[in-house]
């Protein structure tokens, strides 16, 4: 496991990974702060693949799995936002 390299530029999932007793909720910040330090070039969906790849085997019942699998499955379902733009004008 690589800290540091271009799919973890801050080693953020990395040290996640590696802090005793880690919380979901604190992994969620940790994923948070990795997909917005992400340079925008890249695919986060396929980076995101390639982080849960490297990790699921080792750590199946860790926080951060759980919370970048999480992310993958809201990627792929993105919702609908509405409001009053949305409505059809009379």
């Amino acid at each position: 496991m690589i800290k540091g390299d271009e799919d973890d530029p801050k080693g953020l999932i990395y040290e996640a990974y590696r802090i005793e007793g880690i919380s979901k909720p604190e992994c969620r910040s940790v994923f948070l702060d990795w997909a917005l330090s992400l340079p925008m070039e890249r695919d986060t969906g396929q980076t995101l693949r390639t982080l849960i790849a490297r990790y699921r085997d080792i750590h199946p019942d860790h926080p951060m799995t759980e919370v970048m699998t999480e992310g993958l499955t809201g990627m792929a379902a993105p919702r609908r936002r509405g409001g009053w733009r949305s409505r059809p004008r009379n």
